[in-house]
């Protein structure tokens, strides 16, 4: 089982990591992490090579991540909440899913002929709406072929952490059990 995991914050050790590291434990298999703010991987330039060939005219990290989304079975989207959106750098990543979107509705060929699941976990500092990091995320992920299996979302880590909250330790656990038994 292959897990790839965009994890959309700048902080190493932060309740986002806190997040990921308890799905890795509790999900097992193999798991590629694309940390958002860390990787070599420029925004789409809308240069629209896309519109008529698979795959990116620039050459990056992004290759490597087309290939395994092609193969994996799950992807996850963690990401802290910003400004009620996940995170721009994030953002900025997932903007070379337009090859995706290209193959779909312009070269009309399916883009991810593996269907995944995957899930969304979200970390808010405060308790600010989650409506619109949840909607992004989801459609996100249905660019990439994958069947969301719901989202975790934290909020006041600023007051609490994440590692304090059993009933969210439970949730990300039982979201574990879940892509295990679509795995």
């Amino acid at each position: 089982m292959k897990t790839l995991i965009f994890n959309g914050s700048p902080r190493k050790n932060g309740e986002t990591a806190y997040m990921i590291h308890t799905l890795q434990e509790n999900l097992g298999g193999e798991y590629k992490v694309v940390d958002a703010y860390r990787a070599q991987i420029r925004p789409c330039i809308d240069c629209r090579w896309c519109f008529d060939h698979a795959g990116c005219a620039v050459k990056d990290e992004w290759q490597e991540i087309l290939s395994y989304i092609e193969e994996c079975d799950h992807i996850i989207i963690a990401s802290p909440v910003y400004f009620e959106e996940v995170t721009g750098m994030l953002l900025a990543v997932m903007s070379r899913l337009q090859t995706y979107f290209s193959a779909r509705y312009i070269r009309k060929e399916e883009p991810v002929p593996k269907k995944k699941t995957g899930a969304v976990l979200l970390a808010a500092g405060s308790i600010g709406p989650r409506e619109k990091a949840e909607s992004t995320a989801e459609m996100l992920l249905r660019q990439m072929s994958c069947e969301s299996l719901g989202t975790v979302y934290v909020n006041r880590t600023d007051k609490v952490p994440v590692r304090d909250r059993d009933d969210m330790i439970q949730e990300i656990k039982d979201l574990a059990v879940k892509l295990k038994m679509k795995g």
